[in-house]
């Protein structure tokens, strides 16, 4: 089995970044960065703008990788059950009203100053990919 590589955007505007609340598994319920699949021929920066938009309708601009990190899940028996190669992308607010699509329960603007101080249930590495994010934009 394959990694299998997906793009998060990592989207922020002023002292808000968006966030979507999973639907499905592994992470159903927990909150996260807006994603999905990179599709053959097409860069994880323009995976990272695209799935944003078709999950909470909002457009941004992607500007660089922050970080790849790796989603592995194994049964109780070690075998692999998954593995997701993500590939973290800043991006630039454009436009647009966040709105949950069908893959996800919530979408919305959260204070950065929500996410550090864990009033959310979130998904692993959320806290640690904002904070380099926050150090990249400056």
């Amino acid at each position: 089995m394959f990694p299998r590589l997906a793009a998060l955007a990592v989207t922020l505007d002023g002292d808000r970044v968006l966030l979507v609340q999973r639907r499905n598994p592994p992470d159903a319920g927990l909150w996260g960065f807006p994603g999905g699949h990179v599709e053959p021929g097409e860069t994880a920066l323009d995976a990272a703008a695209r799935e944003l938009h078709e999950e909470t309708g909002v457009t941004a601009r992607p500007l660089a990788y922050l970080d790849n990190i790796d989603v592995i899940e194994r049964g109780a028996d070690g075998a692999l059950r998954f593995h997701f190669l993500l590939a973290a992308v800043l991006c630039d607010y454009v436009s647009g009203q966040p709105a949950a699509a069908d893959d996800a329960l919530d979408a919305g603007w959260v204070p950065v100053t929500d996410v550090f101080a864990n009033r959310l249930p979130l998904s692993a590495s959320v806290a640690d990919t904002l904070r380099r994010a926050l150090e990249t934009r400056t």
